[in-house]
């Protein structure tokens, strides 16, 4: 166990400085406004956020096929489509990776492994990576959850999922799961950002 700490840590050093170029660039706060988008879905169909207008919120995570970090939390990414989408909290994962130096993140790779692993949540397709820009996402996992206000999407809570990226059964704080058990319930998000570790996203160049 000790060597796969230290394996996934030399992932995050190595993935964080080989490309950081979201990490000086404008991006989306709490409390604010995130903007229309659209991108291609692995059914094959362009989903934009006013798509999920019907929900109280999304759960946004910038995730990909390759990243072992992704990989570790694909899981508990089904799980809480399964717990939330029910209660008006979907998951919308999102992949922006260049799939020219990452193939394993093309989108024939994205509808392989959806249904492999039996996604119930969209997949999609950050193809041009503008809406990964536009977010700040920097990291795959990166999750940005947000309330429907009827007239636009607020961000509630960007970071981590949980706070053991390796370990599912070590996790003391399960921070979307918070943050979405309080916007159902309707109070203040007590934990609003925390520090989202995986690979950086790998940018075009």
């Amino acid at each position: 166990m000790m060597l796969k700490k230290l394996f996934l840590l030399l992932l995050v050093i190595v993935h964080f400085s080989e490309n950081s170029l979201a990490d000086d660039r404008k991006a989306y706060q709490v409390g604010d406004t995130i903007m229309e988008f659209k991108l291609k879905n692995i059914d094959g169909k362009f989903k934009a956020l006013n798509d999920y207008k019907s929900e109280k919120g999304i759960i946004l995570i910038f995730t990909c096929n390759h990243c072992p970090f992704s990989v570790a939390y694909e899981d508990r990414i089904i799980a809480l489509h399964k717990k939330y989408s029910g209660l008006g909290f979907p998951v919308v994962a999102i992949n922006p990776n260049d799939d020219k130096a990452y193939p394993l993140d093309s989108y024939e790779n994205m509808i392989e492994r959806a249904q492999e692993k039996g996604f119930t949540f969209d997949y999609l397709h950050d193809e041009t990576q503008e809406v990964a820009k536009t977010f700040g996402a920097t990291n795959t996992p990166h999750v940005f959850i947000v309330s429907n206000q009827q007239s636009h999407f607020k961000v509630e809570y960007i970071g981590a999922i949980d706070d053991n990226s390796y370990e599912p059964q070590s996790v003391k704080h399960r921070h979307v799961e918070n943050a979405v058990d309080q916007l159902v319930k309707k109070i203040p998000i007590t934990v609003t950002k925390t520090k989202a570790l995986g690979c950086s996203i790998k940018w075009k160049k």
